[in-house]
Order: structure tokens, then sequence, then C-alpha cells
């Protein structure tokens, strides 16, 4: 980054704060990730969530895991599937959220990729949320959408 000139009138420290203002604003700025998140994101809530469904259901966590997809139907055309499997298919991508594993398939993925699992609880509903941004309208119940 190229410097300032310095002044002449003794002014030199509100520059050199200036400058260092500067160069903190850019490092700050060129630290931001601008890209869109890959993959499948996991919220705390939502892990807590699996890991204690996946012990009520007997699947373990070191084999198994949350599979995640996408079918056809439902309202928009198509629709979420979440439910647990013992372990992941050949083609899966598997993402790893401290002890537990998340399956999607390749064709779920093209939809999926950047979403956000969530686990909300409200006194009208409780449930996994899917925050997907490749979404471009969806039912409303939220298990539907169109891409």
């Amino acid at each position: 980054m190229p410097r300032l000139p310095l002044p002449r009138h003794g002014k030199r420290r509100r520059y050199e704060k200036l400058e260092s203002t500067m160069d903190q604003a850019v490092k700050e700025q060129s630290a931001t990730p601008t890209a869109p998140v890959k993959g499948i994101q996991i919220t705390d809530k939502a892990i807590a969530r699996v890991r204690s469904a996946m012990e009520k259901e007997g699947v373990s966590v070191e084999q198994g895991g949350l599979r995640l997809g996408v079918q056809g139907g439902g309202c928009s055309g198509l629709s979420y599937n979440i439910r647990f499997d013992t372990q992941p298919r050949e083609r899966d991508r598997v993402f790893q959220f401290g002890d537990v594993r998340v399956f999607v398939d390749p064709k779920s993925f093209i939809y999926l990729h950047g979403m956000v699992l969530d686990y909300q609880e409200t006194l009208m509903q409780q449930g996994f949320v899917f925050v997907n941004p490749n979404s471009s309208k969806s039912c409303g119940c939220g298990t539907s959408f169109s891409a």
C-alpha cells in the first residue's frame, strides 16, 4: 500500500494513525470470506438434536450418520428428506461435525450445497429447519421448495 506524504506542519502522528487505520481496514477486508459457504453447515443446536436422536434410534455415531436429501414432490416441486443411515454410500459426500456425520448423495448436493440445517423450538412447533440459499420459493410448511 502506498504511503501518504508526510505533512510539513507537525501533523505526522495524525497521518501515521490514518495509515495504521487504513492498513487495519485492508487486513480485515481481505480476511472476510466473500465466497458462499461450500458444502453443508449445521448449527450446534441441530448437532445436539441429531446426536440425541441417533442414540434413541440405536444408530452408531462411529458408523452411521444423518442422511440429507432432496426428492421430487411436494407443493413446490422438491421435498427435503432427512433420515438416519448406518453407513455412507459409495458416491456420497460425507461432512463431519464433531462426532456426527452427514451423508448427501450427489444429486441432492446440487440443491443442498451452501445450506444450513438448524433446529428450532417455538410454542407452535419444533423441528429441523432447512435454510437453503438455492431455494427460489418454498411452501408454507417449509418442507417443500423449488430451485
